[in-house]
């Protein structure tokens, strides 16, 4: 007698960091309960003709605001409800939120009031990474007890001044995180080269946006690609340079974990389809992120490195303005406002323009978009693949449904998208969150709310 299942997905290509073939899917609790053989399901899904894969899972994204925002400012434009809407409708099912330590503030304290944000307003599940900007030793001692509780990871901007007066705290930070299980993300950029670089510029006249690329030098990546190698190896602890832009950069970490060093690598879908030749439009602004687009061989050589693994992670850094604010004629290069939507196009992109083509296989593709993220961030196995008792966070793909970006019609309140007018070849058909469907052909149904905090375990080996 077959089994009996809430849903069943039949007849889909079914693909994983491991495998791609024809299979049925029983779904029950909402996890995966069979995987082929004979079942039944009181909803049948037909996804004949269509690929089904693990959720995305983007580990790298901003829906709340860094600080305590003052009368009149302005910050990016997205929160969870919009942003967890925009990732359904792209295919991401779990994201990680950089939750900012404010002045005086616990890294616990943080954690609670963005804990508040999510569960009111996220569509889909969520963790949050505690960014330490007070490395004081009470806060460092809070990281094991973070580890403790389910949450396993740390953020540090190498890019802000203070990191360099403060450079032997924040390494005791990065080696508390390690001994307790957790991985260190890294911003890669070292401040007093990028305000030398902005200083110059403004004093020859050329501080317009359009320059922003030589106020963000591959040097001042790659120098504090350098330095995070040596924190690593001081240390031991694992760490994971977030938005690695150039080939200089990935070079420095490659050799590195050649070596043996335990660093990690993602990269961010801007750096793969933009480069530098952009901030020759007139609308520069609205292409500005940290760090900048680079050149076309640093295009390319990204693209070789998610290839031969020596990328294991593509995530967004969604950090989304509307266009009037990118483009404020009063913004220079110090002062441009960094960062852009990209969560409903990051998978299709990077499916269209990498599986398409073939420069990445189906289940690379999923390895570096959900498979690697759940093992680096203590998720795998109940997020990041398909298979019995995993999470039935699942995406039924259409690879023939050829669509022209428009990012006026997109779930963010950006209201544009870096790629406005670009064809895409692939994008989600149906979006599952936990066997619950919460996207059907262009409608979202998932109520806000519904998401969960996932409770995070140690970084395990790729």
């Amino acid at each position: 007698m077959s089994a009996m299942y809430e849903v069943v997905l039949r007849g889909g290509i079914v693909v994983t960091g491991a495998m791609e073939g024809l299979a049925d899917i029983g779904i029950e609790d909402g996890v995966v309960a069979q995987l082929g053989g004979s079942m039944e399901g009181r909803r049948e899904i037909d996804a004949t003709g269509l690929h089904v894969l693990p959720g995305g899972i983007d580990v790298h994204v901003h829906l709340s605001t860094p600080h305590e925002q003052r009368p009149g400012e302005e910050v990016w434009v997205d929160d969870f409800r919009s942003g967890s809407q925009a990732a359904v409708a792209g295919g991401v099912t779990t994201i990680g939120n950089m939750t900012f330590q404010r002045a005086g503030e616990s890294l616990h304290a943080a954690l609670e009031r963005d804990h508040e944000l999510a569960r009111e307003q996220a569509l889909i599940d969520y963790v949050l990474h505690p960014v330490v900007t007070d490395p004081r030793p009470e806060v460092v001692a809070e990281i094991p007890q973070l580890a403790a509780e389910g949450h396993t990871s740390i953020k540090v901007f190498m890019v802000f001044p203070e990191f360099d007066s403060r450079i032997a705290e924040y390494t005791r930070a990065i080696a508390a995180a390690g001994r307790a299980g957790s991985l260190t993300m890294i911003h890669c950029e070292d401040s007093n080269a990028i305000h030398c670089a902005c200083e110059a510029l403004l004093a020859a006249g050329r501080g317009q946006l359009s320059n922003f690329p030589a106020s963000r030098p591959v040097f001042a990546e790659q120098v504090a690609a350098q330095r995070a190698v040596g924190i690593c190896r001081s240390t031991g602890a694992p760490m994971y340079v977030v938005h690695l832009s150039s080939q200089a950069a990935l070079d420095v970490c490659r050799d590195a974990r050649a070596d043996g060093v335990p660093l990690l690598v993602e990269t961010r879908p801007i750096y793969l389809h933009l480069t530098e030749e952009r901030f020759a439009e007139p609308d520069a602004g609205k292409y500005v992120g940290a760090p900048a687009l680079r050149s076309g061989s640093d295009r390319s050589r990204l693209w070789n490195g998610l290839r031969a693994a020596d990328i294991q992670t593509c995530c967004t850094d969604h950090a989304p303005w509307n266009l009037r604010q990118k483009l404020d004629p009063s913004l220079n290069v110090a002062t441009a406002r960094q960062g852009v939507a990209d969560l409903e196009t990051m998978l299709p992109m990077l499916l269209s323009e990498g599986v398409g083509p073939g420069q990445l296989t189906p289940s690379r593709f999923v390895e570096v978009t959900s498979t690697n993220a759940a093992k680096l961030f203590g998720l795998y196995p109940g997020k990041g693949t398909i298979a019995v008792g995993s999470d039935a966070d699942l995406v039924v793909w259409d690879l023939s449904d050829r669509r022209t970006v428009d990012g006026a019609r997109m779930r963010s309140r950006a209201g544009y998208s870096v790629y406005d007018g670009w064809e895409v070849t692939g994008w989600p058909a149906m979006t599952l969150s936990r066997g619950e469907v919460i996207f059907e052909q262009g409608v979202i149904s998932g109520r806000p709310g519904r998401g969960r905090w996932l409770r995070r375990g140690p970084t395990q080996p790729l």
